[in-house]
């Protein structure tokens, strides 16, 4: 044995860098009329830009967030999507979904701009009736999908159904 005494080791370093590791992160790139991500709602823990036109955010497990993406060429629109997706915790199952690393639990995937625009407006309507969308039921972004799919309009999300959502969730159902 050697009578130096041991070195101190900062963990600081470490615990940070697992702490990111536990984010699920967000690519998001805007090229002005041409490729342009970004967030409808959610709430960022994490943000590192990467370039003038990229940038990546990261969201605890459980948060909730809305990506649109729309792309485009001289000709017009060949591109729009909005997902929204509840970031889960490491180790749990998880879906894909493009520049969401390492993935998510997908409420809602829709594709092409007049659907698209369907899901802003409920987006919109959820945060008229005084619901932050990060806190609105997963099972609503579920039914507005279904319902946006087969051409219906999805019922509206008020204080009352909110109001249930979160004695359901007190309880843990």
């Amino acid at each position: 044995m050697s009578d130096r005494p041991h070195a101190k080791i900062d963990f600081a370093p470490f615990a940070r860098a697992l702490a990111k590791k536990a984010l699920t992160e967000v690519e998001l790139t805007w090229i002005e009329k041409r490729y342009e991500q970004w967030l409808r709602f959610g709430r960022v823990a994490d943000e590192r830009i990467v370039s003038r036109r990229t940038r990546i955010v990261g969201f605890r497990p459980s948060a909730v967030f809305a990506v649109v993406r729309w792309a485009a060429n001289d000709y017009g629109t060949v591109h729009s999507r909005i997902d929204i997706v509840q970031a889960l915790a490491s180790g749990e199952p998880y879906t894909t979904v493009p520049f969401v690393r390492p993935g998510g639990s997908l409420l809602l995937s829709i594709a092409g701009w007049p659907k698209v625009e369907q899901v802003l407006r409920a987006i919109d309507a959820v945060e008229a009736a005084g619901v932050d969308p990060c806190d609105a039921s997963p099972d609503h972004w579920r039914h507005v999908a279904a319902r946006i799919r087969i051409g219906t309009q999805p019922r509206p999300y008020g204080r009352e159904r909110h109001e249930a959502w979160l004695r359901r969730k007190a309880l843990g159902l």
